[in-house]
């Protein structure tokens, strides 16, 4: 049986992903212990919350450094994965600098048109060579968010909501969505055990 790890840090929605795993029957840990999280199999990178605040406390707790040593499969999630990034406009934050790509604040063509936090059911288009199960091509899942990866080399999935931006990206082995696989349904439990039976 892989030893999963999920990172544990001051962002909501952390827990979330540890309930979708058990409903899986993938038993996982959650943890700050940067040993035990070098040591996994799979480390998933989740979380819900606001980017400088956030690096701080990976940076005062260590864990950036922890981060970009995995030599592991990594799965970000949402601001796990926008937080792989260089930067993000969100309070002007450095970021972990593993996936060299800017994230940007989404801004409405039209109030009545385009919400923001971009928040709903949208589908993706899967790159090829994706990480990704072939499967989820076109089909929907579930965003919440206010900032957005560009599109560049390393999207592996995108989605359009005001602008085309990243849904998912890979470098390495390092892979992340933007959306929430754990509230995606079907597919994001199909999504979560390709990565964990990879």
């Amino acid at each position: 049986m892989k030893d999963i790890v999920i990172i544990q840090y001051n962002a909501g929605n952390v827990r979330s992903v540890l309930f979708a795993l058990e409903r899986l029957g993938v038993h996982a840990t959650l943890t700050g212990d940067h040993q035990r999280i070098r040591q996994a199999d799979k480390v998933i990178f989740p979380g819900v919350g606001e980017a400088s605040s956030t690096m701080s406390y990976l940076h005062h707790h260590g864990l950036d450094e922890v981060i970009r040593s995995l030599t592991q499969p990594v799965l970000g999630i949402c601001l796990g994965m926008q937080l792989l990034c260089t930067h993000s406009e969100e309070n002007d934050t450095q970021c972990l600098g593993i996936i060299p790509q800017q994230v940007r604040r989404f801004i409405p063509r039209s109030q009545a048109e385009h919400k923001v936090p971009h928040m709903g059911w949208n589908a993706i288009q899967r790159k090829p060579e994706s990480f990704l199960p072939a499967s989820v091509d076109g089909q929907y899942v579930y965003f919440v968010h206010s900032y957005y990866a560009e599109n560049g080399p390393y999207t592996a999935a995108t989605c359009d909501y005001i602008v085309p931006f990243s849904a998912a990206m890979q470098i390495d082995n390092f892979v992340a969505t933007q959306f929430h696989p754990e509230k995606s349904g079907t597919v994001g439990a199909r999504i979560l055990e390709q990565f964990i039976n990879a």
